[in-house]
């Protein structure tokens, strides 16, 4: 088992959504075969929707149980139900719709008018999280947790300088001061996403040089929270050209793109 964080640089945004589409449809079978049942955490944003798009489009696609994963998210923006900015809507669009997926499959964050208030609706999924969980744990094993990076370094709804960043007794937070629109989210907190097995961050642009240099040069996860993100088993970082400019060259691994030949043995 191996928690070291690796770097695959891709030529562009469209080679990267498939090379990660690629990994997880080989991995999630291995997962299957493995333990039976897997639990999934999605993001948002344009390559978190591009990958599930190359899922979807994948001739590969059909080989997997899709009736043994439960997709959750690890953050949400708390907008009504349907919003087309809403991450679950995306999620669904990109691919959940096209599986053929039971209700119960789909662990969509509450939206406003679920629960009395963005506080309640927190707690509420964090109840979700619990009933699913094995034993008298507070959240279900994740296999593979999805992350996007903002320019800022923010993953999820953890913002810099934010106090939800160094949250460590919930499991899921309100945020209500966002410093980028809309101002209410809901977010896991860091120990959560770390409980992940396998942290998959996905990011593209010119505009994430800085941020990922950053995180991967140890900055704080006050001034950085992606320099926080650390699965259990595999820490990934999925980037294109323009978002690897400032990444140290020892960080890179000497292929441009996974393949069925590299090594996916956590």
């Amino acid at each position: 088992m191996s928690n070291e964080r690796r770097v695959l640089v891709h030529p562009d945004k469209e080679t990267l959504a498939g090379s990660v589409a690629a990994r997880f449809l080989t991995k999630i079978v291995d997962v299957l075969e493995d333990l039976g049942e897997a639990n999934v955490c999605l993001t948002g944003g344009t390559m978190g929707s591009a990958v599930l798009a190359a899922i979807n489009e994948s001739p590969a696609r059909d080989s997997v149980d899709w009736s043994r994963i439960t997709f959750w998210w690890s953050d949400e923006r708390y907008l009504p139900l349907g919003d087309p900015d809403r991450n679950d809507t995306q999620s669904r669009a990109a691919l959940l719709d096209h599986l053929n997926l039971d209700a119960a499959q789909i662990k969509s964050m509450p939206a406003p008018g679920e629960q009395p208030d963005i506080e309640q609706a927190a707690r509420y999924y964090e109840q979700e999280l619990a009933d699913a969980a094995d034993d008298d744990g507070r959240y279900p094993r994740f296999d593979i947790t999805f992350l996007g990076v903002g320019p800022d370094g923010h993953i999820a709804s953890l913002f810099p300088d934010h106090a939800a960043v160094h949250e460590t007794e919930r499991v899921v937070i309100a945020e209500t001061d966002s410093p980028k629109p809309p101002p209410q989210r809901l977010s896991m907190t860091l120990p959560v996403i770390n409980s992940s097995d396998r942290i998959w961050l996905v990011l593209a642009g010119a505009d994430k040089a800085s941020a990922l240099g950053l995180a991967l040069a140890g900055a704080s996860i006050n001034d950085v929270p992606a320099a926080g993100a650390q699965g259990r088993k595999r820490t990934v970082f999925f980037v294109d050209q323009d978002a690897a400019a400032e990444v140290p060259e020892n960080l890179i691994a000497p292929s441009y793109y996974w393949t069925s030949a590299d090594d996916t043995s956590e």
